[in-house]
């Protein structure tokens, strides 16, 4: 009898020793549990990103409106009845005063 409690005995530490301490037990189970968090949190930004953008096409799709918008900031386009004014700053390289 004794020799057969010894060896569950040993058994039973070496299955804890597996699941506790061995880099396939509960160390890798709790790394993945972080790597899957930190994986839905990309896959909540990445959703967002992608309503907005669907959001843009649908309006690009509707109106003329956000495409004019578009025109105005990044291409820098004006209307037929507009008048573009552009002021720059005064070139101060050439003036002695500014080269002291």
């Amino acid at each position: 009898m004794r020799p057969l409690l010894f060896f569950v005995l040993l058994l039973f530490v070496a299955l804890q020793y597996r699941l506790w301490i061995s880099e396939d037990g509960w160390r890798e189970v709790w790394g993945l549990r972080e790597a899957v968090r930190l994986q839905e949190s990309e896959n909540q930004q990445l959703r967002e990103r992608n309503q907005r953008l669907q959001a843009e096409v649908e309006d690009l799709k509707s109106g003329l409106d956000a495409a004019e918008e578009i025109a105005r900031t990044d291409l820098g386009m004006i209307g037929p009845d507009e008048t573009l004014y552009q002021i720059s700053a005064p070139n101060t390289g050439d003036r002695p005063e500014a080269r002291k």
